[in-house]
């Protein structure tokens, strides 16, 4: 087999033992597991670097990403919104969705569903409290700051990859104006002109939940419906709640993940036990873990695919 297959993961960062586990217990000698000593950021920003400069592979080799950086991945998740709108009275009824959101993928694809004519009223970018999308929409400030470790860990971003493409969007596909502000977010602070802004705001509203609030949410919802959320879930619910414009139109909170892959959030929330892992994973735990720690250096981690891919 050709293919060879390395997965770049964030050990310093608060990822739950499921979430580990799944990447790191696949038993395959072309499947290699890099944990990177650093957070998502880095570990993506070693993903885009890497994508520029492929001369460290053979000339046969090229990357590919199965993340949101990969259109084909976003084009799946635009499926979801029409799935979700049929079922509600559409397209002849507008429906409007909340997202929980660190890379902006998932809700981006909801935007292009909107711009393939799909009536979706609002899009609510709902996030924890690393909320540079949040200020960004609610106070035109997207300023980096330090990255906080949460109990919703997949939103744990501050440079949201496909961002870049929603202001693309916004500006009309200037080349020159996106390169700007693409500078702009890598010294640390961007704005947008008031025109983008508002035709953001025309769809986009956003809201923020810290760990109280989230950890709230979750237990709020057990109580009252028996439907245990994992946190990143309870964070979309709870900016659905809070920024739902209009009554009269039906709002989706997109539920993004298993309450079994974050137990430490569940049992702050007051449930008496872990959740239990699906069927066909109940053996996690007693599977064999294979991961390779290196250092946030671009240098020795494409040194290290290099030696692993020509075996």
């Amino acid at each position: 087999c050709k293919n060879i297959d390395i997965f770049i993961l964030h050990p310093h960062q608060r990822v739950s033992d499921v979430q580990r586990r799944q990447m790191t217990t696949v038993e395959a000698k072309n499947i290699h597991n890099i944990a990177l000593q650093g957070n998502f950021d880095d570990c993506q920003n070693m993903v885009k670097a890497s994508f520029s400069d492929q001369s460290f592979l053979p000339d046969d080799r090229q990357l590919v990403a199965v993340n949101s950086i990969n259109w084909a991945r976003i084009m799946a998740q635009i499926v979801y919104y029409f799935w979700a709108s049929l079922r509600l009275g559409g397209p002849e009824k507008a429906v409007s969705f909340s997202v929980p959101t660190g890379n902006f993928g998932d809700i981006f694809a909801g935007y292009l569903a909107h711009k393939m004519g799909l009536p979706i009223k609002q899009l609510v970018i709902a996030t924890n409290q690393n909320d540079i999308l949040h200020r960004c929409i609610s106070d035109n400030d997207h300023s980096i700051r330090p990255l906080k470790q949460s109990l919703a860990p997949s939103m744990d971003i501050m440079i949201s990859s496909n961002f870049e493409r929603l202001l693309w969007n916004l500006y009309d596909g200037d080349g020159r104006v996106i390169s700007g502000l693409m500078a702009d977010i890598k010294s640390g602070s961007m704005q947008l002109n008031a025109e983008a802004l508002a035709r953001a705001r025309q769809l986009f509203s956003s809201y923020r939940c810290d760990d109280e609030m989230t950890v709230d949410m979750i237990d709020k919802t057990y109580q009252d419906t028996g439907y245990l959320l994992d946190p990143h879930t309870a964070i979309g619910l709870a900016a659905a709640r809070a920024c739902h414009r209009d009554p009269g139109t039906p709002m989706v909170t997109l539920a993004t993940a298993h309450p079994a892959k974050f137990p430490d959030a569940v049992r702050q929330a007051g449930f008496p036990e872990d959740p239990a892992l699906p069927e066909h994973m109940a053996d996690l735990f007693e599977r064999d873990e294979t991961f390779t720690v290196l250092e946030n250096d671009q240098i020795e981690v494409h040194r290290f695919i290099a030696e692993n891919i020509s075996i």
